[in-house]
């Protein structure tokens, strides 16, 4: 049996270990085995100590893992949580099998409402309202994690697992 890491910005929600267990069940009905962050079960010492618990504890989930599947919807801004993102870069560099879903696959720069962005005539490029050069490649994402990606799906969680199990 498949297993699979679970990363997503989830684990920051009030109900996070009922969603946690939600996911996983998922992932049986499924026929994958889930591995969810807070299925750990660390011992809380101080901040920093916890801090470094929770990120080796999820480190060798993620080794432990065939496949990553990541929550890469908006989080605190118009990115994907940015631990999320490292989970799938170093999945990714492991050779992991990394999938993802988002609930708006708009590329990158048409998630900018028009007023959030400008053409700039130096550098012939949109340019958010900080002057920022707004990717433009037509990914979702930045280009360094869309092209990482096996698959974003336009859904959730269960769409990805459908789209895993048509190939199992």
């Amino acid at each position: 049996m498949k297993k699979i890491y679970i990363a997503g910005p989830d684990v920051f929600e009030k109900n996070a270990v009922e969603i946690g267990k939600e996911l996983n069940q998922l992932c049986t009905q499924y026929g994958f085995k889930g591995l969810y962050p807070l299925d750990n079960e660390i011992e809380f010492t101080s901040k920093k100590e916890t801090a470094q618990k929770i990120y080796e504890a999820n480190v060798s989930l993620i080794k432990e893992a065939d496949i990553v599947i990541a929550n890469l919807n908006d989080f605190r801004g118009k990115e994907a949580d940015s631990g999320t993102v490292w989970e799938c870069g170093y999945a990714s560099a492991l050779g992991k099998e990394v999938y993802a879903y988002m609930n708006n696959t708009n590329t990158y720069i048409n998630r900018f409402k028009q007023e959030e962005k400008h053409l700039d005539g130096e550098v012939n490029m949109m340019v958010d309202n900080d002057n920022k050069i707004i990717e433009d490649f037509d990914l979702p994402i930045n280009l360094m994690l869309g092209c990482s990606i096996k698959q974003i799906v336009n859904g959730t969680f269960e769409d990805v697992l459908k789209e895993l199990s048509k190939d199992q």
